[in-house]
């Protein structure tokens, strides 16, 4: 497992226990499913009460999104988990996020692979979940405020892409710049309706695509958009 370096966590964090019983009542119980022992790992270590505002910290672990500002969300535990798990990610993989929000599914992915570039249109966002990042000691992530329809080309290709915000199209700049045999989740659909959570497998320069859920996310803005 890739270990980041973290703030260190004592015995008394009243949080550890409670994360535990996160994994286990959210992550593990039948018809979630998540089995993944890596992933598991990784979601009993990142401390989630930190990458959230002050004002819903004691609703950290449950199982809900929660406001994180300028009309943006924090995903539930078990949809981040759920989407790490489908990726697959291994120790040397280089992973793009689009939508860092907080943080949190960055600092998750992070444990898991050997680096995780991650892009933010929302600049104050980018600029707290850089802030708070560094805080916490995670060493193997790059924040980047922009717009994630773009990707990050420079730095591509990339083992895996995971998108957090729903364009009503796959962007033709993620698919160019995933590499062969690399595997990206996105939900992608309408704003303000339900939308289909895609996995897509990159084989012989060609796309393999399987619809695994129902979800709702904030939209893609931006380029997906229509906007400059």
């Amino acid at each position: 497992m890739v270990t980041p370096q973290l703030m260190a966590e004592t015995p008394t964090d009243p949080y550890l226990s409670v994360r535990e019983d996160m994994v286990r009542t959210q992550l593990e119980r039948r018809g979630r499913d998540i089995s993944d022992e890596r992933v598991l790992a990784a979601m009993r270590a990142v401390p989630r009460h930190e990458l959230v505002p002050k004002s819903v910290r004691h609703l950290a672990y449950t199982d809900r999104p929660l406001p994180i500002g300028h009309r943006q969300t924090i995903s539930q535990p078990f949809i981040v988990a759920f989407m790490t798990e489908q990726l697959h990610p291994e120790p040397t993989d280089r992973v793009l996020e689009i939508g860092t929000g907080s943080g949190y599914q960055a600092a998750v992915l992070a444990h898991l692979v050997d680096q995780v570039y991650t892009i933010e249109i929302v600049e104050p966002l980018a600029h707290r979940a850089t802030s708070d990042l560094k805080r916490l000691g995670y060493k193997n992530i790059e924040v980047r405020a922009g717009d994630g329809y773009l990707g990050w080309p420079e730095a591509a290709p990339f083992d895996a892409i995971i998108v957090t915000c729903a364009p009503e199209n796959i962007p033709t700049p993620l698919v160019e710049q995933l590499a062969e045999g690399g595997r990206m989740i996105i939900p992608v659909g309408p704003d303000g309706g339900v939308q289909e959570l895609v996995l897509l497998e990159k084989r012989d320069g060609k796309m393999k695509k399987r619809e695994v859920m129902a979800v709702r996310f904030v939209p893609m803005t931006g380029q997906a958009a229509g906007s400059d």
